[in-house]
């Protein structure tokens, strides 16, 4: 897939060998480079803009059960070519093969559930003052969405926000990062076999801050859907030069509360599942804990040695692998940046805390999975989103405490809290200021329920019905009826 698509663009339904600079994508397990893509240039960005919106007007129009099975056969799809597209994931990305699949498989999962969504946008019709009159209210698709992703799942992210858009009549041209381009116009082939008509889905390649920008600045884009950065996303909505409907998922620094009453073995399991997985480069990646001080050094021993027992390696050559390598130097040198800086201000290192040692880890962007305890909020690690394999550990002395210390953030997309003592649970979850809590597991997102951030971790939802819902607006139509003649 990766040689297929290599500098390759999708727009309006047609392979287009892109006329811009090449940039080349590499595997950052090896640091070979896989192949290059086209920087979209400013005309091929409004081609694919100008077939999108040229789609809308009959996709919008399409009774919503013909969008829903269309969904369906892309879901069908996708499922066929999971062990290709998995591979091509982890050649750009590094994750290990069998995580790659299953997020494969969740991007059906996300077509098939909108599939269904489909064909469920309701109306309502309002009672007026006068029995003349009805007032019906309705929702329409949005129009055109640019749809800007990152490089941590490079095809869930993509499919949230393309299924919702697709379902709800939109049309949409996604900009994926830079750093896992494949993944994104491998999604497009499935949409090629699906049969979806031309431009409904365009694909344009090339940096976020001249494609990405390109399409946040243009006039026929009516939605901007990105996921990333809190500080890209401000920028986004700052550089909107018209009216755009905006869902911005953006970063967060994201706080576990461990009580004494809570199951220690799982809570270690759990913190070590969502500190790390995906190398920790995960937007809900559990960054800080804080734990009860009677069980803190019980904790922090279970946490350790979960953490040493981890098994990293290349993802390909392992698809088993707990943890693979991390997608750039970037945000393996914010990890190492982050270790120093609690390191340097007192805190103990008790797992990880340097690259594997060995050949196969020479050449490519490795950490194991660290764990600091003894931290302070006058360390990084515990004030800004690492995205990387490192978590730090707190004590705290009441619930009062563990509270202010979780919400001394200005970001709010996901908390987590391990308690058994009910009265605990219901105190603590109804404190903690995240669009997301998830109590005893560390599944914060599932697909048929909302999820989206407070404060500095965006606006909008994804996922569930009311990521649907993201994409359409409300109508109002207020319809005075008189008496029939002759009645």
């Amino acid at each position: 897939m990766i040689t297929e698509f290599a500098e390759k663009l999708f727009i309006d339904g047609i392979w287009r060998t892109g006329e811009g600079a090449r940039i080349p994508v590499e595997n950052p397990a090896t640091g070979e480079v896989l192949a290059h893509i086209a920087a979209a240039t400013p005309a091929e960005v409004d081609l694919a803009v100008t077939a999108a919106r040229k789609a809308f007007k009959s996709w919008s129009r399409l009774a919503p059960v013909e969008r829903s099975k269309a969904l369906h056969r892309l879901g069908d799809a996708v499922s066929a070519e999971a062990d290709t597209m998995a591979r091509t994931m982890t050649l750009e990305q590094g994750k290990p093969l069998n995580e790659a699949r299953g997020e494969i498989l969740k991007l059906a999962e996300a077509c098939h559930f909108y599939a269904e969504e489909a064909v469920r946008i309701h109306g309502e019709i309002v009672p007026n003052t006068t029995t003349d009159i009805d007032s019906l209210v309705v929702r329409e698709p949005i129009g055109v969405v640019g749809a800007i992703t990152p490089w941590n799942y490079p095809a869930e992210l993509v499919g949230w926000k393309l299924c919702a858009a697709l379902a709800a009549g939109c049309t949409i041209v996604i900009k994926p990062a830079e750093l896992t381009p494949f993944t994104a116009l491998a999604i497009a082939s499935m949409v090629e076999k699906a049969k979806m008509p031309a431009g409904v889905v365009n694909v344009v390649t090339g940096s976020g801050s001249t494609v990405g920008q390109a399409l946040v600045e243009h006039p026929g884009v009516d939605k901007i859907a990105f996921t990333g950065s809190s500080a890209v996303g401000l920028h986004i909505q700052r550089s909107c030069p018209t009216i755009k409907r905006l869902s911005l998922e953006l970063g967060c620094n994201c706080p576990l509360i461990v009580t004494a009453s809570a199951d220690l073995d799982a809570a270690a399991k759990g913190a070590v599942r969502r500190s790390f997985r995906n190398m920790g480069q995960i937007c809900i990646a559990i960054n800080r804990i804080y734990v009860a001080r009677p069980i803190a050094e019980a904790f922090v021993r279970r946490l350790a040695e979960a953490a040493d027992r981890l098994v990293i390696a290349n993802g390909i050559e392992r698809p088993d692998a707990d943890v693979g390598a991390m997608a750039s130097a970037e945000p393996l040198n914010k990890t190492k940046a982050h270790l120093a800086d609690a390191l340097a201000k007192g805190a103990k290192l008790v797992a990880g805390g340097s690259a594997p040692e060995g050949d196969a880890f020479a050449r490519g962007h490795f950490f194991r999975p660290t764990v600091v305890a003894g931290c302070t909020h006058d360390m990084k690690v515990m004030t800004e989103e690492t995205f990387g394999p490192l978590v730090g550990v707190m004590v705290f002395d009441g619930l009062d405490e563990a509270v202010e210390l979780a919400n001394d953030t200005p970001y709010g997309l996901a908390s987590y809290v391990y308690a058994k003592d009910m009265d605990e649970i219901r105190y603590l979850s109804s404190r903690l200021d995240y669009g997301n809590v998830a109590v005893n597991n560390v599944d914060a997102g599932i697909m048929n329920a909302p999820y989206g951030g407070r404060k500095q971790s965006g606006v909008g939802y994804e996922h569930g019905r009311e990521g649907m819902l993201e994409y359409l607006n409300f109508k109002h139509v207020r319809i005075r009826y008189d008496e029939p003649k002759g009645r």
